[in-house]
C-alpha cells in the first residue's frame, strides 16, 4: 500500500497531466482508444464506460469498447480484437490480472500503451488510473468503528459482504477495512462473494442474517451490495443494523441523508475515472511522462458530511478542483 507521502507525490503527477491536458487534447486529436472492460452488470462500471466515452468524444477521438461480461477468455478475445483493430492505446479493466497476462505481452509486441482503470495488473502496462481501495476501506472501516462506538456498541458483530474472489479492488477493500477493526472487540465475519451485484447480495444476505441473527454491521465492497443487504435487513424489521459500504452512490447517500442506516461510504465517482483515463491515456500518446499511478482520490461520507456531497447523478461527484485547471 502506497504511504501518504507517496500517495501526494503520484497525486501531484496527476496534477501536472492535468494542467497540461488542454495542449494535449488539442494536438491529439483522431486517436483511437480501446476500452475491454471488466463487466457492465455494476452501475459502477456504466458510469466508468460513459465518462471515458464522454471524454474521447469531446475531443474528436473514437473509443471502441468491448464488455467482457466477466468472462477472462471473452476478455482476451476482445483484446486480441482491439489489437487487430489497431488502437493508439489499449484501456483494460481486468478480469483477473493474471489470466490476461498474455495479452499484455501480445500489445506490448504490437508497441501498445496499455493504461489499466479501476483494477490493475503486475506488468506489462503503463499507467494505471484509480483510487487507493485500501484507503478507501479503511476510511470507511474507520467510520463504522466511529459509528459502533457512538451508538454505545463497544463490541458486536460485522458481517462483510465481499466483491469478486481474487479480484485486486476486493483484496484491498477488505485489507484497508481490516485494518481499521484490527485491535478493537468487533470481530468480522467473512461473507460470500457477490460479484458487487445488488440482486446476489440480497440473496447472501437472507442467509447470513439467519445464520448470525447478532449483526451489528454489514459491511459491503461496493454500495450497491450494501443496499441489498440493507433491503433485507429492513424486510426483517432490523433497523438496529448499521450498513456501510464503497463508491459513493448516490442512492446510499440519498438513505444515509434521510437518517437511514447506512453510516459510511467512500466517494468513487466513475464518470470522473473514466474521464482522467482518457486524459491520460492521450498524454502517454503524445510522449509525455505519466505517473505508473495516477490516483484520483476519495473521501469518506458519513451523516456528518453527506449534505456537503453534490449527489445529483447517479454517483456522488468526486472532482478535486485543482483537476479542473
Amino acid at each position: 500500500m502506497l504511504n501518504r507521502r507517496e500517495i501526494l507525490n503520484v497525486g501531484a503527477a496527476a496534477i501536472a497531466i492535468a494542467i497540461a491536458l488542454g495542449s494535449v487534447g488539442a494536438q491529439a486529436k483522431g486517436l483511437k482508444f480501446g476500452f475491454s472492460q471488466v463487466t457492465l452488470q455494476s452501475p459502477f462500471y456504466v458510469q466508468l464506460r460513459d465518462g471515458a466515452a464522454a471524454a474521447a468524444k469531446a475531443d474528436g477521438d473514437e473509443l471502441v469498447f468491448l464488455d467482457a461480461n466477466g468472462d477472462v477468455s471473452k476478455q482476451n478475445n476482445d483484446i486480441q480484437d482491439l489489437i487487430t483493430r489497431g488502437v493508439d492505446v489499449l484501456i483494460i479493466n481486468p478480469v483477473n490480472a493474471e489470466a490476461i497476462e498474455p495479452s499484455l505481452e501480445a500489445a506490448k509486441a504490437k508497441g501498445i500503451p496499455v493504461v489499466t482503470v479501476d483494477r490493475s495488473v503486475k506488468a506489462n502496462f503503463t499507467a494505471h488510473v484509480g483510487r487507493d481501495n485500501k484507503t478507501m476501506g479503511k476510511l470507511v472501516g474507520e467510520a463504522v468503528v466511529a459509528a459502533l462506538k457512538a451508538a454505545g456498541k463497544s463490541s458486536g458483530k460485522i458481517i462483510e459482504i465481499q466483491g469478486d474472489a481474487g479480484g485486486a479492488v476486493m483484496m484491498d477493500r477488505r485489507d484497508g477495512f481490516h485494518s481499521a477493526i484490527a485491535g478493537t472487540a468487533y470481530k468480522i465475519v467473512e461473507g460470500p462473494y457477490a460479484e458487487y451485484v445488488r440482486a446476489n447480495a440480497v440473496t447472501a444476505m437472507q442467509d447470513l442474517l439467519q445464520a448470525n441473527p447478532d449483526v451489528s454491521v454489514v459491511y459491503a465492497h461496493n454500495d450497491d451490495m450494501a443496499l441489498g443487504a440493507l433491503q433485507v435487513l429492513n424486510e426483517a424489521g432490523r433497523k438496529d443494523v448499521m450498513v456501510a459500504g464503497v463508491d459513493g452512490l448516490s442512492e446510499a447517500l440519498d438513505v444515509m441523508a434521510s437518517g437511514g442506516n447506512f453510516v459510511a461510504t467512500a466517494l468513487n465517482d466513475p464518470k470522473y475515472l473514466g474521464d482522467v483515463t482518457i486524459q491520460v491515456a492521450r498524454a502517454i500518446k503524445k510522449g509525455e511522462k505519466v505517473a505508473s499511478f495516477v490516483d484520483a482520490g476519495t473521501e469518506a461520507v458519513t451523516k456528518a458530511n453527506v449534505g456537503k456531497i453534490k449527489h445529483d447523478a447517479l454517483f456522488a461527484e468526486y472532482r478535486p478542483t485543482v483537476l479542473s485547471h
